[in-house]
C-alpha cells in the first residue's frame, strides 16, 4: 500500500510539473495545472488516486487547515480601516447582490434551494491566491485598485469564515436557541483561551524560538495544528480552530516571517488539494454541469466585475479603477471550494456541485488571468463605452486644481526628498498620490495634494498640467508613466518632465513618450559610490562622516513623513 501510495504521487507530480510547465507558456497560473492533473489522474483517464483516496483526502485536508491558518494570519483589520470604510461597505454589498443574483440563475437551472444558495455564496469569493500573486508580479498591489481588491479579498475572507462558523453551529444537534447560546458560550471561552495564551504565553515562546528558523516552523506548526485540535475538541470544525491559530499569532512581530515559512508547505498539500478536487470530476457528471458551468462562468466574468463596478462607482471611485477592480476579481476562490467540500461533509450536497464549481473555476481563473494582465488594455478599449454614462464622481473634486510650477507625482520613497527641497527653494509645488492617508496628511502640513491615479487620463487633464514648468515622477510602473507624459505631451504641454525607472528595459520607450530624464536609482547610486571611490580617501573617517550623514537624512525623512507613513 505504502509503495502504491509512493507511486500514485511520484506520477501525479510528474504530471502536475508537465502541465505546469506548458501552462507557464500561456501565462496561466499554477492552480490550473493542479485541477487539470486531477482530472487526468482520476477516474476520467488514468484512475491514478484509486485504492488511496482517504489518504489524499487527508493530505489535501492539510491544504485546507493551512491555507486557513495563513489566512489567518493575514487577516489585517487595520488594513481595511486605512483603505476606508468604503471597502467594508462595498464588499459587503458585492457579496449580498452576487450571492442574490447567483441564487436565482442557479434556481432557475433547475437546482434545489439547498444546492443553490451553497453554489451562490460560493461565487461570490474571489481567489486571494491568484488576485494577489497577480498584481505582486504586475508592481499593482499599491496602487487605488489594488489596495481596494486586497481589501475586498480581506472582507471576502471574514465573511467566509463568518459561513464556515455558521454552518458549524447548524449542523450541531438540539434547537437552534440552545445550539446558539452552546456555540456561543464554548466560543468565548475558546477566545478567551487563545487571547490570553496568545498575549501572556506567546511572546514569551516566540522570543525562545526565533532564533532558530527551523524550530520557528516547528513550532508554528505545532501551534497550528493544537489550537485548532482544541477548537475541535471543544465541538467547531477543525478549519475555524486554524483562522483562530492564524489570528493568534498576527499580531506578533514575526508574522511575515512565519507565513513566508508556511507558505511552501501550504503549496505542497493544496496541490494534493486541487488533485483531489479535480479528480471527482465523473464521466456521468460532464453532461449535466456543462450548461450550469458555462453559465455561471459568464456571471463571473461578466456580471460580476459589473456588480463591483457599479458597487465602486457608488462610492466615487473613478471610471479606471472600478473598471480594473472588477475584472480583477472575476474567478472562483479556493474559499468557494472549501465551502462546498463542507457542505458535502455535512450532506446538503449530493448531486454535481462540486463538478460544476472545478468546470467553473478551470474556465474563470484561465480568462481572468488574461484580463487581470491585460486590464488597461482593456480598459483603453472599452472607455469610450464607459464615458457614454457620465462624468467621474471623483473628477469633481479635483475641478479647481490651482497653477502650480512643478508638479511631484509620488511622495513616498523619493519624492519626500524633493518636496523638502522645493519647500526651502521656496518653490510653488503640489504632489499627486492615490494613498488617501498621504493626501490628509500632507494638507494637514499644508502641503497643496490631490488624491488621483497617474494612469487616469481624465484625472490628469484635469489638473492643466500642460501649464506647469517642471513633472517630477518618482512612480515606478512603466504604464503609469507613458500614461502621464503622453497626456501631457497630448495637452500641448511644453513642462520638462522627469520620470522613474527601477529597470533600463523601458527606457527608450520612456523617451520616446516624452520625458526629457529619466532618474534610474540604481544607476544614480553606482555614480554616487563611483564618486566617493574616486574623490575621497578611502579612511574609516571618510566612511563615518557618510554614516552621519545618512543618519541625519534618513531622520530628516522620518520627520517629514510622521504625519503620512
Amino acid at each position: 500500500m505504502v509503495d502504491n501510495i509512493f507511486i500514485q504521487i511520484s506520477t501525479l507530480l510528474a504530471i502536475t510539473v508537465a502541465i505546469a510547465l506548458v501552462l507557464r507558456l500561456f501565462r496561466q497560473p499554477l492552480v490550473v495545472a493542479y485541477i487539470i492533473a486531477g482530472i487526468i489522474g482520476g477516474p476520467l483517464f488514468f484512475n491514478l488516486l484509486h485504492g488511496g483516496e482517504d489518504f489524499f483526502e487527508t493530505f489535501a485536508h492539510f491544504g485546507i487547515v493551512l491555507l486557513l491558518f495563513i489566512v489567518g494570519l493575514s487577516l489585517n483589520f487595520d488594513y481595511i480601516r486605512k483603505v476606508g470604510k468604503s471597502v467594508l461597505i462595498g464588499g459587503i454589498a458585492q457579496f449580498f447582490v452576487t450571492a442574490s443574483l447567483g441564487f436565482l440563475i442557479m434556481n432557475w437551472l433547475g437546482f434545489s434551494f439547498i444546492p443553490s444558495l451553497f453554489i451562490a455564496i460560493a461565487i461570490t469569493f474571489s481567489s486571494t491566491i491568484i488576485v494577489v500573486k497577480f498584481l505582486t508580479d504586475k508592481k499593482d498591489a499599491e496602487t487605488m485598485y489594488g489596495r481596494y481588491v486586497i481589501g475586498l479579498l480581506l472582507v471576502q475572507d471574514i465573511i467566509a469564515v463568518t459561513i464556515m462558523i455558521f454552518l458549524n453551529t447548524v449542523g450541531l444537534d438540539g434547537t437552534l436557541s440552545e445550539t446558539l447560546i452552546i456555540t456561543a458560550s464554548k466560543g468565548i471561552v475558546l477566545i478567551g483561551i487563545v487571547f490570553l495564551a496568545a498575549r501572556y504565553v506567546l511572546p514569551i515562546l516566540m522570543e525562545k524560538v526565533a532564533h532558530s528558523g527551523e524550530l520557528l516552523f516547528i513550532f508554528t506548526i505545532t501551534w497550528c495544528f493544537g489550537v485548532a485540535s482544541l477548537v475541535y475538541w471543544a465541538g467547531f470544525n477543525i478549519e475555524i480552530g486554524a483562522v483562530i491559530a492564524g489570528i493568534s499569532l498576527g499580531a506578533s512581530p514575526y508574522q511575515s516571517q512565519i507565513a513566508s515559512r508556511i507558505r511552501p508547505l501550504r503549496d505542497f498539500f493544496l496541490v494534493l488539494f486541487f488533485i483531489v478536487l479535480g479528480s471527482q470530476m465523473q464521466i456521468g457528471d460532464l453532461n449535466s454541469s456543462f450548461r450550469p458551468a458555462i453559465i455561471l462562468s459568464v456571471f463571473i466574468l461578466v456580471i460580476d466585475p459589473l456588480i463591483l463596478y457599479a458597487v465602486m462607482r457608488r462610492l466615487k471611485y473613478t471610471r479606471r479603477n472600478a473598471f480594473l477592480a472588477g475584472i480583477t476579481s472575476a474567478q472562483v476562490s479556493e474559499f468557494g471550494f472549501i465551502l462546498v467540500f463542507k457542505g458535502k461533509d455535512l450532506g446538503y450536497l449530493q448531486g454535481n456541485e462540486v463538478t460544476v464549481l472545478t468546470m467553473v473555476a478551470l474556465i474563470t481563473i484561465i480568462i481572468s488571468s488574461y484580463f487581470i494582465t491585460y486590464n488597461e488594455q482593456i480598459y483603453q478599449k472599452i472607455s469610450p463605452l464607459l464615458k457614454k454614462f457620465g462624468k467621474d464622481n471623483f473628477k469633481n473634486r479635483v475641478e479647481e486644481a490651482k497653477a502650480y510650477k512643478v508638479w511631484v507625482f509620488g511622495y513616498h520613497r523619493i519624492g519626500w526628498k524633493v518636496c523638502e527641497e522645493l519647500e526651502q527653494m521656496k518653490i510653488k509645488f503640489a504632489v499627486v498620490d492615490f494613498n488617501p492617508e498621504a493626501i490628509e496628511k500632507l494638507r494637514g502640513r499644508n502641503i497643496p495634494a490631490y488624491f488621483g491615479d497617474a494612469a487616469d487620463v481624465e484625472f490628469l487633464q484635469s489638473l492643466s498640467l500642460e501649464k506647469t514648468k517642471m513633472i517630477i515622477s518618482t512612480i515606478p510602473d512603466i504604464e503609469d508613466q507613458n500614461t502621464l507624459i503622453r497626456t501631457v505631451r497630448n495637452d500641448g504641454g511644453k513642462a520638462v518632465i522627469i520620470a522613474n525607472l527601477y529597470h533600463p528595459t523601458y527606457l527608450d520607450e520612456v523617451y520616446k513618450a516624452g520625458a526629457n530624464y529619466v532618474m534610474m536609482p540604481h544607476l544614480l547610486g553606482g555614480n554616487w559610490i563611483s564618486h566617493i571611490l574616486k574623490e575621497k580617501p578611502w579612511t574609516r573617517k571618510t566612511f563615518d562622516k557618510l554614516k552621519k550623514e545618512q543618519s541625519s537624512e534618513m531622520k530628516q525623512r522620518f520627520d517629514a513623513n510622521m504625519h503620512v507613513d
